[in-house]
């Protein structure tokens, strides 16, 4: 895309992160005391001034990290550096002049593009005489900034613009195309290490996120734009979730918070299992946040190289999953090589088709004969001496499909009837590999003698607002 990045560059913990969630207005990338949190390139699209550009957060220039990831992270921060037409020197004004700031302003010497030192956490103007003493480190221009403080984040994003490059003809285009909503969303989730970064990286077509064998690489939730066939996709790279008494600390702790959001906000979860090894605790935990929030799913055996050297057969891991989460047995299962791209594109073209079903609407004339059919193969049991009756059903809402039915007492229908029914549902409607939302309700005296029969040729598909408003009043 042709439009301007701008990095933000700095030694560890001098505000990088906060300051990229600052000018956005967005939590995008973790904020932790620890030095060292950012590891990965985080990217956000800003409009202001009418120009785009893009952020860029780095990882801090000189860290030694703690899992031994060091040269990932350099070569991040170098390709954030060689990729960018602006740069963001950060320091720290409490901390004062460090010998890792002179190594990062020794660094900036070398590169030919504009830079300019952003003097963080000047908290209150008292502390903007410190600005000047950072001047031995490079005579460049300065913008004096507090994110605790909310202090001059309008002029630091004009002085921003007014470095940028000249605007190219396709700027507005672009700009404009990386702010549209995407036509789907993909949660990429699992536990640490069972090849989530590396999917990404082949979606994206580039390094795009670090790939190590130390379980817990990935810190932010990142979001990556792909294009497949013309349409775009985002693809939402996820930190890896361990068992919570095993959360070491606060980072770890928003990893999990995060994971948790991005399956929130995506279309579909492709939830990634390790071909290699067993379900766990987490993995479970993860699908009951899927199934509770109704989110369409995939789930995606990776490694599947490795998986056949122990002869595992796609037979076996299916029954596994089936035995596993019986209640998402409807939910597609496949299998992909992250590492050399097999499987990938059809993954991607599954997506699609789900989110199809996702979206469908089922009129309520046929709607109402799958119920009617499903009441007579197995009438509901009776309780407490009563007789649950089913009267009819409409479908009032898609991703998830929603489907209220009117009965004369939830109460009165067993939780097995209603798996026999949603099961039944799934088979007889467009909807056999998503989630069924299913809300039952009481009649009221409205509705008293309306039965299946009544609405057994009615046509749904002219009609749905009317029918939705009725259920409301119903209610």
């Amino acid at each position: 895309m042709g439009i301007p990045k701008v990095a933000i560059v700095g030694r560890p913990n001098v505000g990088k992160s906060s300051l990229l969630n600052w000018m956005s207005g967005k939590l995008i990338s973790v904020v932790d005391p620890a030095a060292g949190v950012t590891r990965d390139r985080v990217t956000w699209v800003m409009h202001e001034l009418d120009r785009y550009f893009e952020l860029v957060d780095t990882g801090g220039i000189g860290i030694v990290d703690s899992d031994d990831l060091s040269e990932d992270i350099e070569r991040h921060i170098q390709m954030g550096l060689d990729d960018c037409d602006v740069l963001l020197f950060v320091v720290d004004a409490k901390a004062g002049i460090t010998p890792l700031d002179r190594e990062v302003a020794e660094r900036l010497r070398r590169v030919q593009k504009p830079v300019l030192m952003v003097v963080n956490k000047c908290d209150s103007t008292r502390m903007d005489s410190e600005a000047q003493n950072f001047l031995q480190l490079a005579n460049l221009p300065q913008v004096i900034t507090s994110v605790k403080g909310n202090r001059n984040r309008t002029e630091l994003i004009r002085t921003v613009v007014a470095q940028l490059p000249a605007a190219q003809e396709n700027e507005s285009n672009d700009g404009a195309e990386l702010l549209v909503q995407p036509e789907l969303k993909l949660a990429i989730v699992g536990r640490r290490n069972v090849g989530k970064s590396t999917f990404i990286n082949q979606l994206a077509e580039t390094e795009r996120v670090i790939v190590s064998e130390i379980a817990g690489t990935t810190r932010d939730s990142i979001d990556i734009r792909f294009d497949v066939d013309g349409r775009t996709f985002v693809a939402i790279d996820t930190p890896g979730v361990r068992k919570r008494k095993s959360i070491a600390n606060s980072i770890e702790f928003y990893g999990l918070v995060r994971a948790r959001r991005s399956i929130r906000r995506a279309d579909i979860v492709l939830m990634f299992f390790d071909a290699t090894q067993t379900i766990s605790k987490v993995d479970k935990q993860l699908v009951e946040e899927i199934s509770k929030h109704y989110r369409p799913c995939i789930f995606v055996v990776n490694k599947w190289d490795l998986g056949q050297k122990e002869r595992m057969t796609i037979e076996a891991w299916t029954e596994y999953l089936t035995r596993t989460f019986a209640s998402m047995r409807h939910v597609p299962i496949a299998v992909l090589t992250a590492r050399d791209g097999r499987n990938i594109r059809q993954l991607v073209n599954l997506t699609q088709v789900i989110s199809k079903q996702a979206h469908q609407r089922m009129s309520t004339g046929k709607l109402n004969r799958v119920l009617k059919a499903a009441v007579e193969n197995n009438p509901p049991p009776q309780r407490k001496n009563r007789r649950p009756k089913i009267y009819y059903g409409t479908q009032v809402a898609t991703t998830p499909p929603t489907i209220v039915i009117k009965c004369n007492e939830p109460a009165l229908l067993e939780e097995s009837w209603k798996r026999y029914l949603l099961g039944y549902l799934r088979e007889a409607t467009p909807f056999q590999e998503v989630p069924i939302r299913l809300i039952l309700r009481s009649r009221d005296d409205d509705a008293a003698g309306v039965r299946i029969e009544d609405l057994e040729l009615r046509d749904h598909a002219a009609s749905n607002a009317l029918d939705i408003s009725v259920i409301s009043r119903n209610e």
